[in-house]
């Protein structure tokens, strides 16, 4: 669903909250189980759980519209519910600073998000955040190396390791591989972590 919020009274970004979300997230990748990201299908969730990701999704747009006004940047946020995540998006022209060249600066503009959140509820987040469309094109050109990686492994025989990867990539790169048939595997440490496709 779409939706454009009014700016909220100023929320401060918490100095010492706890850390999000990707603690969570490594410790699922690493059994190649992560729980859904936007996209992939999932459990439906509970009526309560989804009113609760719903309400992470307001407060998470508030936030994001207020850092907006700040930025002086038009867009527009969209927000909805996937899998066991609250979903939000920033749609627009000229975002690519809240992107930056590698989605760097979307990423720690999500861990922000997740911490607003965290400061309304007490609960830590899974939000996943999108600005531009950027994490839909890199959703895409993973399955594409993923279809790559598989069709070397089913030739060949023989494991193929990938580059480092962060949660996110992984967990696409996983699906995909597990959509063709074949296993895969997270070996390794951050920030070098990697997906490995292994024969079937």
């Amino acid at each position: 669903m779409t939706e454009q919020t009014n700016v909220a009274p100023e929320q401060e970004t918490p100095a010492a909250a706890p850390q999000a979300s990707n603690e969570a997230d490594h410790e699922i990748d690493q059994d190649t189980m992560q729980p859904a990201e936007p996209g992939d299908a999932a459990t439906p969730a509970s009526g309560d759980r989804v009113k609760r990701l719903e309400a992470e999704g307001d407060i998470a747009a508030d936030y994001l519209e207020e850092l907006l006004d700040i930025a002086d940047l038009d867009g527009d946020i969209d927000l909805d519910v996937e899998g066991d995540r609250a979903a939000v998006s920033v749609v627009g022209e000229a975002l690519e600073h809240l992107v930056g060249e590698v989605g760097e600066v979307l990423e720690a503009l999500q861990e922000l998000t997740r911490l607003a959140v965290y400061r309304q509820t007490g609960e830590r987040s899974r939000l996943m955040l999108d600005i531009g469309g950027h994490r839909a094109t890199v959703r895409k050109n993973l399955e594409l190396l993923a279809e790559d990686a598989v069709a070397d492994v089913k030739e060949s025989g023989e494991a193929v390791k990938l580059s480092p990867m962060t949660p996110f990539e992984r967990k696409v790169v996983h699906d995909a591989v597990a959509q063709a048939g074949l296993r895969s595997e997270s070996e390794g440490v951050e920030p070098t972590r990697c997906v490995v496709v292994l024969p079937a």
